[in-house]
């Protein structure tokens, strides 16, 4: 199959498109509950009093409710046992409530008034007089000097020790999510491969990568969208420019968007046209490797191990060593949930064992500047008999969406 011959418009794909959305619950409240009952356990055996969630995903992943991050402090205080407080600019307050799903405890500070001293106000209601305070990881720092500054009774945590336990496994429910949004995009990626006609830019493209996963039911448009052609695919994150499609390019295609906040990030490499030899044996390559990673990936190998598989198979073949270029310049993977990158990462010195539940992008990119770039991006789960694909590796560079098998 040579891609891009006989396609059709972006009008027709996008008429052919019907949303995917149903049939997928989204999280209990139940399932909340027993998130805030598991992340206050970790508080209790890590010696940690309370810990304070800013308007982030791990306030979203714990209460079913997402604030919007300003300048203006909006947040939930959960100690290590009792009730979550919720923590929100006074004029706010009613929205605050009408966005809530779990609690109704609701604490509020005025304009002229330091919003740390609520924070601190509310540990002192739920008997927290001092002790340890874990603060969510996306904190921004100007609240964590609000607070220190307003105390010296709390010694201050990384919250991650609290979220990333608890949000790097994810439960049944995450995971239909996840297969979900990954279904989307991997037919986004279908139908923007019939699109492709010599002369079409990267903008009109991304432009309808963004239509099509609307069309197909995702929360809104892509979080991300790199479309690339030719030289500019040796690039990981893209270049700042567009590109015009011409015959024998490297196409490459990443992005993604969400289902109830869970996302998606699939990428494709292949040829518009005829691949020639040196593009398929860098595709090809590219496969190996990222069956290599998906091999290793067992329950109970630490994190890197896997990144050390993929790499193997890269440095054999004469490119690398290490992160050098041409080769792999970058980690084999990333975790993936409510935030596009999260805990854990494939890569060098993480030791963190693989165990179910945890989810991972497999994408252990070849880079050759000056020429082009290969990355064949899919995500697999762990489950306890081993690792298991959200969506099937692309065949071959002939046949890149395997229309053909």
């Amino acid at each position: 199959m040579t891609t891009g011959v006989g396609g059709s418009s972006a009008e027709q794909e996008l008429a052919k498109l019907q949303t995917m959305r149903e049939g997928v619950p989204p999280i209990a409240v139940e399932e909340r509950e027993a998130r805030i009952a598991k992340a206050q356990r970790i508080m209790r055996e890590q010696n940690v009093d309370a810990l304070y969630l800013d308007a982030s995903s791990s306030l979203y992943y714990f209460t079913g409710t997402r604030f919007w991050a300003s300048e203006r402090l909006h947040g939930a205080v959960l100690p290590a046992q009792g009730e979550i407080a919720y923590l929100s600019p006074a004029f706010e307050e009613e929205k605050t409530r009408a966005m809530l799903t779990l609690g109704d405890d609701v604490r509020v500070w005025e304009e002229h008034e330091n919003p740390a001293a609520l924070v601190i106000d509310t540990l002192h209601s739920m008997r927290v007089e001092r002790g340890t305070l874990a603060l969510d990881e996306a904190t921004p720092f100007f609240t964590f000097d609000a607070l220190r500054s307003n105390t010296d009774a709390f010694a201050f945590v990384n919250g991650s020790l609290v979220t990333a336990a608890c949000r790097m496994y994810k439960s049944p429910a995450e995971l239909a999510l996840m297969q979900r949004a990954k279904d989307i995009t991997l037919e986004v990626h279908r139908a923007t491969a019939r699109i492709l006609h010599e002369g079409i830019t990267t903008t009109e493209v991304a432009e309808f990568i963004a239509a099509a996963h609307l069309r197909l039911g995702t929360d809104g448009p892509p979080t991300f969208c790199i479309v690339l052609f030719g030289e500019p695919t040796a690039y990981p994150h893209g270049v700042p420019y567009p590109q015009t499609l011409a015959r024998g390019d490297m196409v490459l295609i990443d992005t993604g968007a969400t289902i109830e906040g869970y996302h998606s990030d699939i990428t494709r490499s292949y040829v518009f046209g005829e691949p020639n030899a040196r593009q398929r044996e860098i595709w090809d390559l590219e496969k190996r490797a990222q069956a290599a990673a998906f091999g290793a990936a067992q329950i109970g190998a630490p994190c890197e191990s896997v990144d050390e598989a993929a790499r193997r198979v890269i440095e054999a073949a004469g490119f690398g060593p290490g992160y050098a270029v041409p080769g792999l310049p970058h980690r084999t993977g990333h975790g993936i949930g409510l935030d596009v990158h999260e805990w854990s990462y494939l890569v060098k010195g993480n030791r963190t064992p693989l165990a179910a539940g945890m989810c991972f992008s497999n994408e252990p990119m070849i880079c050759i500047y000056g020429e082009f770039g290969v990355r064949l991006e899919d995500h697999f789960y762990m489950t306890e008999a081993g690792p298991r694909w959200f969506t099937q590796p692309s065949p071959s560079i002939d046949d890149p969406f395997g229309y053909e098998s």
